[in-house]
């Protein structure tokens, strides 16, 4: 029998090749606190509830407790009414998903059911509207990324069961208008989702600090609903979010019961039936330790790293903010003299790890950061990486692909690829090709000239080939 000490010395070796969860220098992925001992309990927490299972209250009451003053948390960060209720999750998407299937569900006089979300939505929606059937109806948003409040109240109709708006939206990190979005869905009768999933944790305590925030809480009449992520600005492990509703009525058609089966009566309250209390425990020990006071300085931080990061711009040539950001994410714009996929490439030789955002119905592709409040500290250090990183990208002039590549590319019709296709393309892509990575697969060390290809191809072709990436790489080894 393996020793536990070789095993775990292997998953070291292992992890060793992984983005690095704490330092400020990962800004995506991982939201870090830059406090040790938060990191510490929370861990700690996570392996005393890891065999513990949520899946009956009843069972293990300690869960519940929890699960039930972390909702408290939260209602009370966000300006919830007496009556207001709410249910921890595994992660945004799932919060997200359940809102969706709430609100489906609460109308099943409607046969064919709608939800109106702005194209800066999450995409989590988007897999929303694939699991539960609900069709999503799409508006524009302004020259400042907010939501089209005309557009929105256009596309609004009888059919429709949720409008959404995000606090922020992820790839401009601004608020869309939710007080003329949730008024025109009260109007109707209609359930309005805000998806906090980023800021919700964060955007109170900017209000707390003096920042300028557009109003998005409960404190908004016609909010019925909001996701919350504690595994992002709550600072918690990985995975807890919670989704919160105005009346325990509005929360009902969530829950799950099925007592047509010899077993037990099955009853959720999540798409999970069994699940670790460990990420619960974790939660709800970081919370405990922070508490009200700890996440405001949590906030001082982050907040104080961004804005001297938006200071700092003016002095990295070919760079721009695409959108002042109200929250903690910030995006970043190139001009012609270089390319964002190159300039994320020069970050992560530098151990700085930037995301890159493709371009999408006429915007450019940009650079996006999820600033911690572990980066406060070493902002400088950022700067300079990003001055150097910027001039190495000017240096080499930006990412150009060979236009008989586009046009082939452009061409064809990713429905009607065969798997032997989608070989072929995955290693003219750069995705993939024969080596000693996981998988039997060898992954690029630079993605600048891969994203670039990436970026050309239609959004269905994208999808295709990142799904092919995907299915090749979840092979048994």
């Amino acid at each position: 029998m393996t020793t536990d000490n070789d095993v775990l010395a292997r998953l070291r070796e292992r992890q060793s090749a992984d983005l690095p969860v704490h330092g400020g220098r990962t800004l995506a992925y991982v939201y870090d606190s830059g406090l040790a001992e938060v990191d510490r309990v929370g861990r700690e927490a996570v392996a005393a509830y890891a065999g513990s299972n949520g899946l009956d209250p009843t069972a293990f009451p300690s869960l519940l407790a929890m699960e039930n003053e972390l909702v408290g948390f939260g209602l009370r960060l966000l300006d919830a009414p007496d009556g207001a209720v709410g249910t921890v999750t595994s992660g945004g998407t799932e919060s997200v998903l359940l809102a969706v299937q709430t609100a489906r569900d609460s109308r099943p006089d409607v046969a064919r059911p709608r939800m109106v979300l702005p194209t800066t939505v999450h995409a989590a929606f988007h897999k929303a509207a694939h699991y539960f059937g609900v069709e999503p109806v799409f508006v524009p948003v302004g020259p400042d990324h907010r939501a089209d409040v005309v557009a929105t109240a256009a596309a609004i109709d009888d059919s429709t069961v949720l409008v959404v708006a995000s606090a922020p939206s992820y790839a401009h990190g601004v608020v869309d208008p939710v007080t003329e979005i949730a008024a025109l869905a009260a109007q109707r009768g209609i359930r309005c989702h805000v998806d906090a999933c980023i800021g919700g944790w964060v955007l109170p305590y900017a209000v707390r600090l003096g920042r300028d925030v557009p109003a998005w809480t409960f404190a908004v009449d016609g909010v019925t609903s909001i996701s919350v992520d504690l595994h992002k600005y709550g600072y918690a492990p990985k995975g807890t979010s919670l989704l919160l509703h105005r009346t325990a009525e509005l929360r009902r058609p969530q829950f799950f019961a099925s007592a047509l089966w010899p077993g037990y009566t099955m009853l959720n309250a999540t798409m999970q039936s069994t699940k670790s209390g460990g990420p619960l425990a974790g939660a709800w020990a970081v919370v405990q330790t922070l508490g009200d006071d700890g996440y405001l300085r949590m906030a001082q931080e982050v907040f104080g790293a961004v804005d001297e990061i938006v200071a700092g711009l003016p002095s990295v040539p070919a760079l721009s903010l695409v959108a002042r950001p109200d929250s903690t994410l910030v995006a970043l714009a190139t001009d012609a003299t270089c390319d964002p996929f190159t300039i994320c490439d020069e970050m992560a030789a530098r151990d700085w790890y930037v995301q890159p955002q493709m371009s999408f119905a006429g915007e450019p592709a940009t650079i996006h950061l999820s600033v911690s409040a572990a980066t406060r500290a070493h902002v400088p250090e950022f700067l300079d990486a990003l001055r150097a990183s910027v001039a190495a990208a000017v240096a080499a002039g930006p990412v150009v692909v060979d236009p008989g590549v586009v046009d082939f590319i452009k061409a064809l019709d990713p429905a009607a690829l065969t798997d032997a296709d989608f070989d072929g393309l995955l290693a003219a892509s750069g995705l993939v090709g024969e080596g000693d990575g996981e998988g039997g697969l060898a992954l690029p060390e630079r993605m600048a000239g891969v994203n670039a290809l990436l970026d050309l191809a239609s959004p269905a072709m994208r999808e295709a080939l990142l799904i092919a990436f995907l299915d090749r790489l979840s092979r048994p080894v």
